[in-house]
């Protein structure tokens, strides 16, 4: 079977089916378009194959290449992390306009470490720390910190618990929780039927991890220092009132490229 007869008999869209092909083949898309009437070595073909089956299941393809872009990069990514999403985009770019020269940053949850690792390598001066309560995510995220040459300080456990008895260290502390409502029909569709559960929601109201956040990190948190929350894009008025409750200043909530609710902020005062 030659790759244009691949590209054409997978059961793919054809884009999905020649980034698998570029993939497993290690062709450049120039040299596919000019190898097409080449035969498909009979190795890649099995695998290609058997990608090709996982894809028509419904597996995200981030999970099948193994690496998803986020801010410019790529990030390795396996079933033991969320697949980076764009929106993120709009975590980082609050954090890296509030971090002083020479900020300590806290990425709470860090998953594949796209929010630490971001802002580190954007941010050369930061001093930055990741931590997760999955082993597994952040193996991954480490395995990332390695291959873009970020500078990381990496911990292990529950929100703050991996990091005890610590206090007003950080300029800045960040977090994509879980938050979606474990009713949330999404849950058992798309991608997500696929992702970490645990990483998507609290199977609760999808509210609880922000509550904890947000009456803990003042204790963490610098005088003037910002919690940063992303969230769903129907629980903005419920995350502003929770972070008013345990009195935080400058509440706000900044929208998506798409314009809606998408990150909530926070600051410490001067106390």
């Amino acid at each position: 079977m030659t790759f244009q007869q691949w590209l054409q008999q997978s059961g793919l869209p054809r884009a999905e089916a020649r980034l698998l092909v570029e993939a497993v083949c290690r062709l450049p898309h120039a040299r596919l378009i000019s190898r097409g009437g080449d035969p498909v070595p009979q190795p890649q073909l099995a695998v290609l194959n058997i990608l090709a089956a996982r894809r028509r299941r419904g597996e995200p393809m981030a999970y099948l290449l193994g690496s998803r872009e986020f801010y410019g990069r790529p990030f390795r990514v396996s079933p033991a992390v969320l697949i980076p999403r764009p929106e993120t985009e709009l975590l980082v770019e609050a954090a890296l306009e509030r971090l002083p020269p020479g900020g300590r940053l806290w990425d709470l949850g860090t998953g594949s470490g796209i929010i630490a690792l971001t802002v580190a390598l954007e941010r050369p001066d930061a001093a930055v720390r990741a931590s997760d309560i999955s082993p597994a995510a952040l193996a991954v995220a480490q395995a990332n910190a390695a291959a873009l040459g970020a500078n990381i300080e990496w911990a292990q456990g529950s929100w703050f618990a991996a990091l005890p008895a610590t206090e007003g260290q950080f300029d800045i502390i960040a977090s994509n929780p879980p938050y979606i409502e474990a009713a949330d029909q999404h849950l058992q569709q798309g991608d997500l039927r696929f992702e970490p559960a645990a990483a998507l929601t609290d199977f609760a109201d999808g509210l609880s991890h922000i509550r904890t956040l947000a009456a803990q990190a003042r204790g963490y948190l610098k005088p003037g220092g910002w919690l940063l929350l992303e969230h769903g894009w129907n629980q903005g008025a419920a995350v502003r009132a929770i972070l008013a409750e345990h009195g935080w200043q400058q509440v706000e909530t900044l929208p998506d490229l798409a314009g809606l609710d998408r990150v909530s902020i926070g600051q410490k005062g001067a106390e």
